[in-house]
């Protein structure tokens, strides 16, 4: 896909909008970055918890007119105004293509989404999912499979939060199927299995500005690999006694 016909092309921050002393400026990762560009239909955000990927991720949301605990452009509620002055200071630049439709879907506010969307689903012509029914993985899963479609933006949050592995890889079968029919996926991660999406653009917030790197590179695929080859050893000198 060419990048001028993604929905999303790169987001643009202007630093004069965000006061001189917010933590903003200390997040190495985004301090000084003026854009950050999307050039392929399925973008991941990775690095050590705290390195900024939920907050870049939280601002797109934002700057594309979603609700900041997660939903559709049309889902209005909050429990805790939590979010940044990055949202303010963050500009998207658009593709040729436009679309009505996406979600933003975020661990730990999934719980409020799934709430929402229940209700919503009670109006006319609603189709209840029965979410709260389910376990949290099958909820997960429900709503993906009956909410996403292709031609849409959509913004995931640590998916993998409720997610198994083998459900993980149902998950990327739905990615695959949106990104055929023109969706386009930003999604913030540590999981190498969702990590291993054919093609995928990946990009690191450790060490330094945010920047592509390969996913053998990336610290979840280097740990759980050493991990596989050497548990015994690893966990021999992890947890034996001072």
């Amino acid at each position: 896909m060419d990048q001028h016909s993604l929905l999303v092309r790169e987001a643009r921050i202007d630093w004069s909008g965000i006061a001189p002393d917010s933590y903003l400026r200390r997040i190495d990762a985004l301090a000084g970055v003026e854009r950050i560009g999307f050039t392929r239909p399925v973008t991941f955000f990775v690095g050590e918890n705290g390195s900024g990927k939920s907050t870049l991720l939280e601002a797109v949301a934002i700057a594309y007119g979603f609700n900041p605990e997660g939903g559709t452009k049309n889902y209005r509620f909050s429990t805790y105004d939590s979010h940044s002055d990055l949202c303010g200071a963050l500009r998207l630049v658009r593709g040729t293509r436009r679309s009505s439709w996406g979600y933003f879907l975020r661990a730990e506010s999934f719980y409020n989404v799934a709430t929402k969307e229940e209700e919503y689903s009670r109006g006319p012509g609603g189709r209840p999912l029965h979410l709260h029914e389910r376990s949290h993985g099958e909820s997960f899963l429900a709503l993906v499979q009956n909410s996403f479609r292709g031609d849409g933006f959509y913004l995931l949050d640590e998916p993998e939060a409720a997610l198994s592995p083998q459900r993980q890889l149902t998950l990327l079968a739905e990615i695959a199927r949106c990104v055929r029919e023109g969706a386009q996926f930003v999604i913030v991660s540590h999981s190498p299995v969702l990590l291993g999406f054919p093609d995928a653009e990946i990009l690191s917030f450790d060490h330094g500005a945010v920047h592509p790197c390969a996913y053998e590179e990336t610290d979840s695929y280097q740990i759980t690999k050493m991990f596989l080859q050497n548990r015994n050893q690893l966990l021999q000198r992890l947890l034996e006694e001072d």
